[in-house]
């Protein structure tokens, strides 16, 4: 995968360990999605969270990628291709930059994202969003993701399955 065409106006570079100490200071600021976590956000979680896989998956089908504007770190994503099925991609995290929100970048990102993967003939995206949680259901139903119907329970938090058809 061509990291750099998901996005036709930033620039687009996987992540790593010289990057933590960036996406810390992004996910810091983001205090409505730590409300529906039980995890600290710390730089080793956030370390652990960049190499972690979902059961069945391989490490060269996993990114995390963070979007630059202007050389300042937009947004961060973690998605995984193939899984849970063949030609889905799983999105585990979105996040935006705090002073960025509100401006349309996120949904921009979110569309040439899209568009990228159905060009790699990917068929559909899904993602988990925490119920209750407004701000990122509203987001993503902006974003033309729609719940499936189903839930998942992890602990004391319930998840809402959500999907985008490419």
């Amino acid at each position: 995968m061509e990291i750099e065409k998901l996005s036709s106006r930033l620039e687009v570079r996987c992540l790593g360990d010289e990057d933590i100490e960036k996406i810390y200071d992004l996910c810091r600021e983001n205090n409505i999605f730590y409300q529906y976590h039980l995890s600290e956000l710390t730089r080793e979680s956030i370390k652990e969270d960049m190499e972690e896989l979902p059961p069945g998956t391989d490490k060269k089908d996993k990114y995390y990628v963070g979007f630059f504007k202007d050389e300042v770190l937009a947004a961060i994503m973690d998605f995984v291709l193939d899984y849970p099925r063949e030609k889905t991609v799983f999105i585990g995290l979105f996040m935006m930059n705090r002073m960025l929100q509100g401006k349309g970048i996120g949904t921009e990102i979110i569309g040439d994202f899209s568009h990228a993967l159905s060009e790699l003939g990917m068929k559909k995206i899904r993602l988990a969003v925490d119920k209750g949680n407004m701000q990122s259901f509203s987001f993503w139903s902006k974003n033309y993701f729609e719940k499936t119907g189903e839930e998942v329970t992890s602990g004391i938090f319930s998840y809402i399955l959500m999907e985008r058809i490419l």
